[in-house]
């Protein structure tokens, strides 16, 4: 399971036991609606702020995997360009 359906299986979890908590506050209604938008609010900006992270995190990881791609495939043509005069090389020592 990852770690982002748990933090919202968590965060889901909080939330209602939150609204439960207030719901059944002997309290009057508006009193109780006005702490249940409060707390809505405060739980929609938690998320947001988790949720911006992690898609902070999964840019960052995707960044550094794109630039070792890069730096593998620029070995990889450094390579192919060595083998290429090695070949070359070994050819015209033949050849000669």
């Amino acid at each position: 399971m990852s770690s982002g359906k748990v933090l919202l299986g968590v965060l889901a979890g909080v939330a209602a036991g939150a609204m439960m908590g207030i719901l059944f506050a002997p309290e009057k209604g508006s009193t109780t609606r006005r702490k249940i938008a409060k707390k809505s609010d405060d739980y929609m900006d938690e998320l947001k702020d988790k949720f911006n992270d992690f898609i902070e995190s999964v840019t960052e990881k995707f960044e550094e995997a794109k630039d070792d791609a890069d730096e593998l495939i620029e070995k990889g043509k450094s390579k192919a360009h060595e083998v290429k005069r090695e070949v070359r090389h070994a050819v015209n020592d033949k050849v000669a």
